[in-house]
């Protein structure tokens, strides 16, 4: 665990530090850049890289989680890691913040950082619904959309709207057209999906939900024929061809 300062530099290089307006490019790049001295910093540093900034006082806030993929780079001075965001915490970002006891103590082991106290989970950022047209998810972006407090207002929307969907397995391109009609929204039936993968669904039990990207087709008022919800689902399989070249059976 590293818990950065805002400092103008490095003291001991002199390059530039990061600040409270830094971006997190400029906060990737400062991370990324780190001491020769292995009194300093490890000379087999892990995998996960659990990043902080400060937050006033002796409390520090998390910016994220990173994936250490090796070093690319030694000078004598400077070593620079190749490092990318990691899904790890990605729903506390900015929000969960511990007590830092020791300022000087700028990384630690995650055993010692494990003792560290949470002083506050603050609430979620709420995203914009980017609108049923432009809606489309991954498996495990779904499941955030159905549990995370700032999806809130898409949770809103999917449960105003029953419709037809449609499910591309990503890793051949096979595709599911499914519907959601009567008294139930698109919001309860992608709910099963986040649940179980499948959502009760024969087709797709025996496939793996990770590589599912969900999107709408369609979608209609509650209070629409079932009939007609059934004449738009039967016109995109024709037209998607779900039924001979996709995970339709009928």
């Amino acid at each position: 665990m590293i818990r950065h300062a805002y400092v103008k530099e490095h003291e001991d290089t002199g390059s530039s530090g990061i600040h409270a307006d830094s971006t997190d490019d400029e906060i990737m790049a400062y991370t990324a850049s780190q001491s020769s001295n292995t009194r300093k910093f490890p000379a087999d540093p892990p995998r996960y890289w659990i990043v902080f900034i400060p937050d006033g006082g002796d409390r520090a806030r998390l910016w994220s989680v990173v994936e250490n993929r090796g070093e690319i780079s030694n000078d004598g001075e400077r070593r620079i890691f190749d490092l990318e965001i990691s899904a790890h915490l990605a729903d506390l970002r900015n929000r969960l913040v511990i007590g830092w006891r020791s300022p000087r103590t700028w990384r630690l082991t995650g055993p010692t950082a494990a003792g560290y106290p949470v002083l506050e989970i603050a609430d979620a950022q709420p995203i914009p619904f980017p609108g049923f047209d432009r809606l489309v998810l991954d498996h495990e972006q779904l499941q955030a959309v159905m549990r995370e407090h700032r999806y809130a207002s898409w949770r809103t929307a999917l449960s105003s709207v029953a419709g037809i969907y449609l499910i591309t397995d990503t890793s051949d391109g096979r595709q599911y057209v499914g519907k959601a009609d009567g008294a139930e929204s698109i919001r309860q039936r992608w709910g099963a999906y986040a649940t179980n993968g499948h959502g009760g669904n024969v087709e797709l039990r025996n496939v793996d939900a990770a590589s599912f990207r969900f999107s709408l087709l369609r979608v209609f008022d509650p209070a629409t024929p079932t009939k007609v919800i059934d004449e738009a689902e039967s016109h995109f399989k024709l037209a998607l061809d779900s039924r001979k070249h996709g995970l339709n059976r009928n």
